[in-house]
C-alpha cells in the first residue's frame, strides 16, 4: 500500500510541473529514493517506466493545447519541454501514431 501512496503523491506533483524541465535524477532526488528504487517502485505500480508516464502526459497536454489553443507548434512544443519542433513532431506522431 505504502508504493501506491508513494507512486499516486510522485505522479501528482509530476503533473504540477510537466512545463518544467523535470528529469527522472531531479524527480528522483525530490522524492527522497534513489533513481534506481523510485523507477522499480513506479514501474510495479503503474506498469509504464517514470520516463514513459512523463513524456505521455506532456504528450497528452501538448495535443489538447495543439486542439484548443491557436498558438504556433514550436511554442507548444517549447512549453513541453521539448528542443526543437522536429522533436516534439515525431516523438508526438509516434506516441499518437
Amino acid at each position: 500500500m505504502m508504493q501506491e501512496e508513494i507512486t499516486y503523491s510522485l505522479t501528482h506533483r509530476i503533473d504540477q510541473n510537466l512545463d518544467k524541465n523535470l528529469s527522472i535524477d531531479e524527480v528522483a532526488a525530490k522524492s527522497g529514493y534513489s533513481k534506481w528504487h523510485l523507477q522499480r517502485m513506479f514501474r510495479i505500480v503503474t506498469k509504464q517506466t517514470l520516463g514513459g508516464y512523463i513524456r505521455e502526459r506532456r504528450l497528452t497536454l501538448a495535443a489538447e493545447a495543439l486542439h484548443q489553443i491557436q498558438r504556433p507548434v514550436f511554442d507548444i512544443a517549447m512549453q513541453y519541454g521539448y528542443d526543437s519542433q522536429q522533436t516534439f513532431s515525431h516523438v508526438f506522431r509516434r506516441q499518437f501514431a
